[in-house]
């Protein structure tokens, strides 16, 4: 990799992880995406699962629906997916069916990961496209976006089970602890 791909790939990251971020602001999963075509961003997207109470509103797939709209074809065989973390089994499918030529991820999924992790479908010479794989760009910013969001998750848990529990302890008792 030269130089200025290593830039390029980090500044398309970049732009990746402010979706993140706006997803985080949603209480999503902060996982961003966006699809380069030519040096222009041509779509950009966040998680939206929780949101839309859908399985399927991952950033990828968001990401490679609005551009497919936006170039009105099914086929984006010159684009360059960027997201912050390894493409799960459904949108490693999705990047195949779709025919990106790159995928750039920044942090691993050890639980889910198929685009090297647990597996590598874009690799696979099985299907009848395979597109170029480079993990790790900017992997710690994006990994401490999700290990950050699941820590302040699992506290706010712990202390609205504290919370329920005061409040039950409350009832049993007759006893107003506020």
């Amino acid at each position: 990799m030269t130089e200025a791909s290593i830039i390029a790939d980090e500044l398309y990251m970049r732009e990746a992880i402010i979706e993140a971020k706006i997803a985080e602001s949603l209480e999503e999963v902060p996982i961003g995406a966006i699809l380069v075509l030519d040096g222009e961003i041509i779509a950009r997207a966040h998680n939206l699962r929780e949101s839309n109470q859908s399985a399927v509103a991952h950033a990828e797939l968001l990401a490679i629906d609005r551009a497919c709209k936006k170039l009105g074809t099914w086929r984006l065989e010159n684009a360059v997916l960027y997201v912050t973390l390894e493409p799960c089994p459904m949108c490693s499918g999705s990047i195949i069916l779709s025919r990106i030529k790159k995928v750039v991820y920044g942090a691993k999924d050890p639980k889910g990961g198929c685009a090297g992790t647990l597996m590598n479908l874009l690799k696979d010479e099985r299907f009848n496209h395979q597109s170029e794989v480079i993990s790790g760009v900017l992997e710690n910013e994006c990994g401490e976006l999700l290990s950050s969001f699941f820590r302040k998750l699992r506290e706010r848990k712990k202390e609205e089970k504290k919370r329920k529990q005061l409040m039950q302890m409350e009832q049993d008792t007759g006893i107003d602890n506020g």
